[in-house]
């Protein structure tokens, strides 16, 4: 299959059993129909609340990069 934005072809990946497309060019991902489903699913049991870093006498929030980020590592 090639990539719908430049052509070139889609590289398939397993991530938490799911196959995944991604063109390695733009990065681009795309998914069949429930697999986004699918990865909620397993990386809901995996979300942990983000702990509050304190910096100069105030806290600030550490950024959530989500379980997005660390799925398409790529």
């Amino acid at each position: 299959m090639k990539c719908p934005i430049d052509g070139t072809a889609l590289v398939i990946a397993e991530r938490s059993g799911v196959e995944i497309d991604y063109c390695p060019e733009c990065r681009g991902v795309w998914l069949d129909r429930g697999e986004l489903d699918k990865i909620i699913d397993r990386s809901a049991g995996q979300a942990a609340p983000q702990p509050q870093m304190q910096q100069q006498g105030g806290y600030k929030k550490k950024k959530r990069g989500g379980f997005l980020e660390d799925l398409f590592d790529f």
